[in-house]
């Protein structure tokens, strides 16, 4: 049987790290396989519908590069893919149901319902359904509709023996059906359970393995046995360990974890993200760290997937991002950098931001970044004049007392700097190393002073290749300018 996964997500929230996390193993598996990849849309809790979270998993997938073979934008032949849009299914199945006996009408309202969970949890029960509708004759239940009562369906669970499953990951699971209760199949809006919907949907569109969180292992049951009474084979099921936090803790924004979205938003590449989320819970071998896209389609298999529960590491994944950054290539960093600034540098900053500078900036500041959002700040002073320093800011730790000498030092390098004929770095270092020993200063000391009135800040890309970039006329301004603050 050709190997088809399915990426089913709900739209009611934008989708986290985990959920990107189960699209990327089910599209690598696909991939891995020369399967087919399948998007679809479980859409069936109208009460927390949300357009924009539809929008989102879109825009992770894009993102991240996981194109889907069939699904919304891409058809296929066994659409259509999005749950409300397929209703006459799981009605016509739900209806088999009832006629076979597998399933019946329940007419409980919510506030009976409430009542007997509220009454299991005083005698600390589990909750469960009583079975009060359970063996309604025809007649009662013609009553009930006749009544205008609404009803949902149920599944008339076994009352013994045991439901098992033999899944990829965990191996053998099996549970007691009589733990399992008369769980609800169609609500009574006309949509069906997630149980239902996944059953009817994955047999449709011929799933063969379903890799999914193992929150889902405890409700594996009841589609095993949704499949057992429609006659129909299940797909393989493999089950991912859930990701925790560094403490050990279910894993929340505390710990960092945001949307795919918002680490896009944050600066993280998406290769850096597809490699951090394809090594929470796999493992090529116990040592590579840094994996391709093309390695991790020739090598991934369900084999190595890890039972125990995968950590997430907001530390190791900025590591990686400041890996890929460097390792880009000029021209795309460039584009990157030049699309990141447009938005991110001040009003003040000209638009559009000159190429030129930004690709002659790139050497300077690729090995000082770990994420596109800390480049702004970091280079702000090359596109505008505007500086925000004071006088302690340029004084520091060595000139704190001396204001004075500071400010000599500023005019000893403004004549250094006019004196020069070339205008390039090494020049401009040996000149104010020079100076600097004329002084008796300490270079570091001088160079701090410097940095801080070209840049603006008192970590920059280096120093005197900054000053090459931002040209005499601009240095001599600046320094100008710093001396001005000093002696106000």
């Amino acid at each position: 049987m050709p190997v088809r996964v399915r990426f089913a997500p709900s739209p009611t929230g934008i989708p986290h790290v985990g959920s990107v996390r189960t699209a990327l193993f089910n599209w690598l598996y696909a991939r891995h396989t020369d399967g087919v990849f399948i998007l679809r849309i479980e859409d069936t809790d109208r009460s927390r519908y949300d357009p924009r979270a539809l929008e989102a998993i879109f825009g992770s997938l894009r993102w991240l590069g996981l194109d889907w073979d069939e699904g919304p934008e891409a058809g296929g032949d066994y659409g259509p893919y999005v749950q409300s849009e397929r209703l006459e299914h799981y009605e016509r199945y739900a209806r088999q149901l009832i006629e076979q006996g597998n399933a019946y009408e329940c007419f409980c309202s919510t506030e009976r319902l409430a009542e007997i969970r509220a009454e299991r949890q005083r005698r600390k029960q589990p909750p469960r359904y009583d079975r009060h509708c359970r063996d309604l004759t025809a007649a009662e239940r013609e009553e009930r509709r006749a009544a205008g009562d609404e009803a949902v369906v149920r599944f008339r669970t076994p009352d013994e023996g045991t439901t098992s499953f033999d899944d990829i990951v965990r191996g053998h699971v099996e549970f007691e059906t009589a733990t399992i209760d008369d769980f609800v199949v169609r609500k009574s809006d006309g949509f069906p359970t997630a149980h239902l919907a996944h059953v009817v949907d994955d047999h449709l569109m011929e799933i063969s393995h379903v890799l999914r969180g193992d929150e889902w292992v405890s409700s594996t049951p009841r589609q095993i046995l949704l499949y057992q009474a429609l006659g129909w084979e299940p797909p393989q099921f493999a089950h991912m360990s859930v990701i925790l936090g560094p403490d050990k803790a279910k894993l929340s924004k505390r710990h960092g974890a945001l949307s795919a979205l918002e680490y896009r938003d944050q600066g993280y590449l998406p290769e850096a993200m597809l490699n951090f989320l394809g090594l929470i819970g796999w493992s090529l071998d116990d040592k590579t760290v840094l994996i391709s896209r093309e390695q991790f389609i020739e090598h991934f298999s369900l084999e190595r997937m890890g039972k125990n529960p995968a950590a997430f590491d907001l530390e190791r994944l900025t590591w990686m991002n400041g890996a890929y950054l460097r390792e880009l290539p000029e021209e795309r960093l460039t584009e990157l950098f030049a699309e990141r600034l447009e938005s991110d540098l001040p009003d003040a900053a000209p638009r559009p931001i000159d190429r030129e500078t930004v690709r002659r900036l790139v050497p300077l500041v690729r090995e000082r970044i770990k994420r596109l959002d800390e480049l702004a700040e970091l280079v702000t002073s090359f596109f505008s004049d505007e500086m925000s320093y004071t006088a302690d800011d340029l004084l520091g730790k060595q000139f704190k007392e001396d204001s004075s000498g500071a400010a000599a030092a500023f005019r000893a390098a403004a004549q250094r700097a006019e004196a020069l004929s070339a205008w390039e770095h090494p020049a401009i270092e040996e000149a104010m190393r020079g100076l600097a020993d004329e002084l008796e200063l300490k270079a570091g000391a001088l160079f701090m002073l410097l940095r801080v009135a070209v840049t603006g800040r008192a970590i920059s890309p280096p120093l005197f290749e900054s000053m090459e970039l931002l040209g005499k006329e601009r240095c001599l301004k600046r320094l100008q300018a710093a001396l001005t603050v000093l002696t106000k």
